[in-house]
């Protein structure tokens, strides 16, 4: 009896890792076992940086609301604070967009902030 190997779906598996593994340098865009490990760990970090990319937005966007905060002559927690007793509902996406693309309604929002704190 003849054996059976499958070549078909064997070359196809392994051509999908070797296309996967191209721009990767020397034997890891070359050779199937090296491609494999590099593909796997490639595969792994992008999913972790996936993750990270949102904290880095996050990141971000606190950096420009504080900048704006202090040209306002107020710090960044107290801002938020501010605005969280204000029962004003924007999230730090929307209030970084806000205070680089349009100062003065940031600046609104920082002046109900204050005087949600004075109360």
């Amino acid at each position: 009896m003849t054996r059976a190997t499958n070549a078909v779906a064997t070359r196809k598996r392994r051509k999908k890792i070797l296309n996967a593994a191209k721009g990767h340098y020397s034997v890891r865009s070359r050779h199937f076992r090296r491609a494999n490990e590099s593909v796997m760990h490639a595969m792994r970090y992008s999913y972790i940086h996936r993750k990270d990319r949102k904290g880095d937005f996050r990141r971000l966007w606190i950096t420009r609301i504080g900048a704006a905060c202090r040209e306002n002559g107020i710090n960044y927690s107290q801002f938020i604070n501010g605005i969280l007793k204000a029962g004003i509902q924007l999230d730090r996406k929307i209030l970084a967009d806000l205070a680089v693309s349009d100062p003065k309604s940031f600046s609104i929002i920082v002046d109900r902030a204050k005087v949600a704190l004075a109360a």
